[in-house]
């Protein structure tokens, strides 16, 4: 009887971007989600209840420190409502870009000994953090029928269509960024700590606290620089009915989006074939 073998060589193409093998480990893609998402919160007292609690508290925060104390404005829109708004879509990103970020240092033991694509570890991240985001949502959408009922002048638009896309650009951009960074690291591990640095700083630099409309009509350019800064204003404007909105700015983000995931699958590709001798 022919026996039947697989032959598992280095990829030495920069540019092999195999979705075909990645669909057909789709049940690992799904085994790595449960994982991250039973044993995120497995031995916590409130496990679940954090994903709401953290926006919360954040919005209590960011209401007191920048709404009451530095009295920046929120372009007539309620507190809570402004701010949750920004957070959920933030902290989605950030919470992707941060965990796909350590892919090769967190899973060393794990692609010494077995072979299955790399791609699998990010993108599971991405998707098992969903479910924190759909969480939040909820939250979301609660204090928004209050603010509603109440009449505080917040009403939806055509543009809430673009919620999926948005969704998807921010795990594109995250998962982007995150397997650049996590490539890098395998050699330059102070590059851990200025991520984490830098991802605090880059929330600074997008409208989260504060909405684009304040800053200046010929500096609002450089803030569209960041691509998250569309994404963040389009999610305000389809919600709330006020913000900025630009098709322009909007594709660039997209454009910006698929250039990092070029970028990073292309170094990915590269570093995963000697990584385990430098990690």
């Amino acid at each position: 009887m022919e026996e039947k073998y697989t032959e598992i060589t280095p990829n030495n193409r920069l540019l092999n971007f195999n979705f075909k093998e990645l669909y057909a480990y789709k049940d690992l893609i799904a085994m790595y989600v449960k994982r991250d998402i039973v044993t995120m919160y497995k031995q916590t007292i409130l496990g679940p209840l954090w994903f709401v609690i953290q926006p919360i508290l954040t919005t209590v925060m960011f209401m007191f420190v920048f709404g009451n104390l530095a009295g920046i404005s929120t372009d007539g829109i309620p507190g809570p409502l402004f701010y949750f708004s920004g957070i959920i879509l933030w902290n989605y990103f950030s919470t992707c870009l941060n965990a796909t970020s350590h892919t090769f240092t967190s899973n060393q033991n794990v692609f010494g000994k077995v072979y299955f694509p790399r791609l699998v570890v990010p993108i599971s991240v991405t998707i098992s953090n969903l479910v924190k985001f759909f969480i939040q949502f909820g939250i979301f959408l609660i204090i928004y029928i209050v603010y509603a009922f109440k009449g505080a002048g917040v009403a939806p638009n055509w543009y809430a269509f673009l919620f999926p896309l948005l969704v998807v650009m921010s795990a594109g951009l995250a998962l982007g960024f995150g397997i650049i960074f996590s490539s890098m690291t395998t050699k330059y591990r102070d590059l851990t700590f200025l991520l984490q640095f830098g991802v605090q700083l880059w929330m600074y630099a997008t409208p989260v606290i504060y909405p684009l409309s304040t800053m200046p009509a010929d500096k609002q350019w450089i803030f569209q620089l960041n691509p998250m800064t569309s994404i963040i204003e389009t999610f305000k404007y389809g919600a709330i009915g006020q913000g900025t909105f630009s098709w322009l700015w909007l594709a660039y983000s997209f454009g910006f989006m698929l250039l990092m995931l070029f970028m990073g699958i292309m170094i990915f590709n590269k570093v995963e074939k000697d990584f385990m001798d430098t990690v």
